[in-house]
C-alpha cells in the first residue's frame, strides 16, 4: 500500500483512499480518527479514576477547584480548566469562563430570563451562558439566526 501526505496549509484537510476491493481499512481510519486519544484522572477520597471523554458530562469550577461531573458522580481534576477543555476537542463547549459541557449532553436551553441563557444538562446540572460564549453557543447549537 502507497500512502501519500501533502502539506499544503490553504488546503482544507482531507483523506482519500484508492483500493482495489472492500476492506475494513476506512473504518479503522475513522475509527482511530475518532477515538479519544487521552483520559482524564479523576481525583476523589484518595482514589484515582480514569475517566474517558465519553464519561464527562462537564467539567467546572467550584471553590477555585476543577471538577467533573459524570452521570454518577463528581470528581476532582488536577488540571486547570483550559487543559482539560483542549483535552477533551470539539465534543464539548464552554459556556462561561468556569464551565465546559459536553454537547450532547445538554437536554435543553431555557430563555425564558430576560435575554440570558440557561443551559440544563441530562445529570441536573445547569449553568447559564455567558454573553462572551453567547454567540459561539448559539451558532455551534443552531440557535437563532
Amino acid at each position: 500500500m502507497k500512502i501519500t501526505t501533502v502539506i499544503d496549509p490553504l488546503c482544507e484537510e482531507e483523506i482519500v483512499i484508492y483500493l482495489n476491493r472492500e476492506c475494513d481499512i476506512p473504518e479503522q481510519i475513522n475509527t482511530l480518527l475518532h477515538t479519544p486519544k487521552e483520559e482524564l484522572l479523576g481525583y476523589k477520597d484518595g482514589q484515582i479514576i480514569r475517566l474517558l471523554p465519553r464519561d464527562v458530562i462537564c467539567v467546572t469550577v467550584e471553590g477555585g477547584r476543577v471538577c467533573v461531573l459524570t452521570a454518577r458522580e463528581k470528581l476532582f481534576l488536577k488540571m486547570r480548566l483550559y487543559e482539560a477543555e483542549a483535552l477533551l476537542g470539539e465534543a464539548f463547549i464552554k459556556i462561561n469562563q468556569s464551565c465546559i459541557v459536553r454537547i450532547d449532553a445538554i437536554e435543553s436551553f431555557d430563555t425564558s430570563l430576560g435575554g440570558a441563557l440557561l443551559v440544563k444538562l441530562k445529570n441536573g446540572f445547569r449553568d447559564y451562558v455567558s454573553r462572551r460564549q453567547m454567540k459561539t453557543v448559539k451558532r455551534r447549537m443552531g440557535i437563532g439566526k
